[in-house]
């Protein structure tokens, strides 16, 4: 049984001629909580959905869960939040998850369960066309968890959201891992990048780092991952 939950080597991904994704490789352990941090338009997304499966690749090899990325055999372990929300509406809440729980077979009161978890209980029988942006990601964030998935792709799941919901969100991130769960979860938010217990960072395609926060900052010279992620981009431009 493989320590990675996620194995990518060499993925090359094209967009008509440019190259969007450039010979990236890079493994996620198993009940990690990894951060992929960059600038937009920098891959995260394109990288995302290369890992979940649903982009057409170039080359090069992903393997999640042990199974080839896309394999049939992941639908049901893998939690999957896009930036665009991925409920209806013209349902409820609560309707959109009951549909989405007998897509994937989740057990009874797992709706409840998830609707608690993302603190959207007073918004349960709303309208999900009458939500706030911040809740719409909530709602989103409550599919993904449908099913208890063992690895969790989460793209920029705390955009909109106030300090007190990112706070509980991240506090809910880190007891999934606890609980052997992986995460991915991409962000353009430096100061997130601390809560992760290892992070990519992302530029113009590539991997420009894969280290822990600690061992970014030492291998910097700043407490500041910032200010890390601009050292090693004048680095690279350097060399």
């Amino acid at each position: 049984m493989t320590n990675y939950a996620i194995s990518v080597s060499g993925l090359r991904v094209r967009r008509g001629p440019r190259e969007v994704l450039r010979d990236v490789s890079f493994s996620v352990p198993v009940g990690s909580v990894t951060g992929l941090l960059g600038p937009s338009g920098c891959g995260k997304t394109t990288l995302m959905r290369s890992v979940v499966g649903v982009q057409i690749v170039a080359g090069g090899e992903v393997t999640v869960l042990g199974e080839p990325a896309g394999s049939p055999r992941l639908r049901d372990r893998i939690g999957y939040a896009t930036q665009n929300p991925s409920v209806y509406a013209d349902l409820t809440v609560r309707e959109s998850l009951r549909y989405f729980a007998a897509i994937v077979r989740a057990p009874r009161g797992d709706v409840d369960r998830v609707i608690g978890e993302v603190g959207l209980g007073t918004h349960a029988d709303h309208l999900v066309g009458e939500l706030s942006g911040g809740q719409l990601s909530r709602a989103s964030l409550a599919v993904a968890l449908l099913g208890r998935p063992r690895l969790l792709v989460l793209d920029e799941p705390t955009v909109g959201l106030d300090p007190v919901l990112r706070e509980e969100l991240w506090d809910l991130f880190g007891r999934l891992a606890g609980q052997g769960v992986t995460l991915l979860i991409s962000s353009h938010v430096m100061d997130e990048a601390a809560r992760c217990g290892r992070l990519l960072l992302m530029r113009e395609g590539r991997i420009l780092a894969d280290d822990t926060p600690d061992a970014l900052r030492a291998r910097t010279g700043t407490d500041d991952l910032e200010q890390a992620f601009l050292r090693l981009v004048r680095e690279e431009e350097a060399s």
